[in-house]
């Protein structure tokens, strides 16, 4: 149905310099040497020669009519942001929002894998999109090329609004990568934060596989930060080289003891930042001796290649990367405040910072081949949507304060599980099991999680496995196991962190 939605009401090209109107020419738009073509099916094309440009504006007669709610997504995780809310014209929704008026929804957004970044302004009469195809902080000369920027999406419907959002978002994305299996287990970051070791990774392992169904798929078992050489916990590093510590010695025997306990190996790791020697014109952001790789230079791909492949080859079959859109964009998700645009001055300034952005993932995809899941963290959302399995679609939740595992991870929870395996696997983050947090707190969060049909990941400390936690993790491993029907958020229209929910296992309301 895009067709039909999709009327223009302005084109505007803007440079490092100026903003021009483009004409209506012989089917496109036109202003100097840029032409903008929007097809039917909603591909937008830009060509030009010699004009710098940043963005490519679109005004759009506005496709829903009367007063509506909007709810926007995340450009890469949510920040505990996320309601049905009036529009705001100075609000930039990146990639897609639903508009809601009654039993009425629209969906306004682009497919997944665009080759620039989207945004969307919500105005009295129209909504603009905003097509910015920098390279990093610099302007984009195409040299009389092509640029296939994104492809619009514009759907109405009535009925259910939550199964409306999980349709929108399966038009958006026509390849989402589905795990052949729930995920499900243990990452050790909240409950040690990074003080880690061989023994500690090894009894997490253990008391994850007792909790585990003996019918069921094994449980993952992630070792998170803290694993690798120049790891300190008194100094904020935590980047390559991709060798381990003294504390694990080899990660080889780290893998084959995971997997003697019963649970399947999985590792994260930080694929730009390093202290490693890197040759000068691989060097996209340096900080003493840290160094921020550069992904447009092709000998830092081969180093994103060996890293992934050594991961593998020590048996690890879950890769969580991490910290990527914050080492090229040099800001969290929150502080972008609408204007996603990276600080990075890339080598390579003929291609947009979506496309290098996606080689990056590509190539962490391709080393890892089909037999390892991907997670992706801190990656850009609609750029991870049908590359990697698994997307961490949450800031972090925490072992320590509650209060941000239910403002963080309930909220990311309710307003993206439209996108669980519509785009991926959606990962709102961990349960922490820790003496810090309420336990009758935190088996709620554990429960919702449970029945979710989301991706399950707990940190048990080595003090807070009492008889209870572990007889209610039971429960949930055998709940997170088995159920592949995706829950919803009721109340989810009323407030940002929604007590009622309909699962596979009927209808909770939890007391957060």
């Amino acid at each position: 149905m895009t067709a039909e939605y999709i009327k223009v009401r302005a084109v505007r090209i803007l440079t490092g310099a100026e903003v021009l109107d483009a004409v209506s020419k012989d089917g496109g738009y036109e202003a100097q040497d840029v032409r903008v073509e929007i097809s039917a099916e909603g591909r937008v094309t830009v060509t030009a020669d010699k004009t710098p440009l940043t963005k490519v504006q679109i005004e759009l007669e506005k496709p829903y009519s009367g007063d509506v709610l909007i709810l926007g997504d995340a450009f890469e995780r949510g920040y505990a942001e996320f309601a049905w809310r009036q529009p705001c014209f100075d609000t930039k929704i990146p990639w897609y929002f639903l508009a809601k008026q009654a039993d009425k929804l629209t969906g306004v957004g682009v497919k997944t894998l665009p080759d620039a970044i989207v945004s969307w302004q919500c105005a009295d009469d129209s909504v603009v999109m905003n097509v910015d195809v920098r390279s990093g902080k610099n302007e984009l000369v195409l040299d009389g090329r092509a640029l296939e920027a994104c492809t619009i999406v514009i759907e109405s419907y009535t009925g259910d609004v939550y199964e409306a959002a999980a349709d929108f978002c399966g038009k958006m994305c026509d390849n989402p990568i589905k795990a052949d299996r729930p995920v499900f287990g243990g990452n050790d970051w909240y409950c040690n934060y990074g003080d880690n070791d061989f023994e500690s990774i090894r009894l997490h392992a253990k008391r994850i596989v007792e909790c585990c169904p003996k019918d069921a798929e094994k449980p993952f078992m992630v070792i998170d930060d803290g694993w690798q050489l120049c790891h300190q916990l008194e100094f904020p590093y935590n980047g390559g080289p991709w060798l381990p510590n003294m504390r694990f010695k080899d990660m080889e025997k780290m893998a084959q003891a995971i997997a003697e306990e019963g649970a399947i190996p999985g590792i994260w790791y930080r694929p730009l930042q390093t202290v490693e020697f890197a040759e000068e014109n691989c060097v996209l952001k340096r900080n003493g001796m840290e160094v921020i790789l550069d992904p447009s230079v092709p000998a830092v791909l081969d180093i994103v290649n060996r890293d992934i492949s050594q991961l593998k080859d020590w048996g690890y079959k879950l890769i969580k990367h991490d910290f990527s859109t914050f080492d090229l964009f040099g800001k969290w998700g929150f502080q972008m405040q609408g204007e996603f645009v990276s600080d990075a001055d890339f080598a390579d300034k003929t291609r947009t910072t979506a496309q290098i952005i996606k080689e990056f993932y590509r190539t962490i995809k391709e080393a890892a081949g089909p037999d390892v899941l991907i997670i992706g963290c801190n990656t850009i959302s609609h750029l991870s949507a049908g590359m990697f399995a698994i997307q961490r679609t949450g800031d972090d939740t925490s072992g320590h304060d509650w209060k941000r595992t239910k403002d963080y991870g309930i909220n990311t929870l309710a307003f993206r599980m439209h996108q669980q395996n519509t785009f991926y696997q959606a990962d709102a983050d961990c349960v922490g099991i820790t003496n810090q947090v309420d336990w009758e707190k935190n088996r709620q969060w554990l429960d919702v999680l449970a029945k979710s049909g989301t991706p399950l990941f707990v940190s048990i400390a080595k003090d807070a496995y009492s008889e209870q936690v572990k007889q209610e993790l039971t429960e949930a491993f055998e709940k997170a196991a088995k159920n592949r029907i995706t829950s919803r958020p009721i109340d989810w229209e009323e407030t940002m962190t929604p007590v009622k929910w309909q699962s596979a296992f009927g209808e909770d309301v939890y007391n957060w």
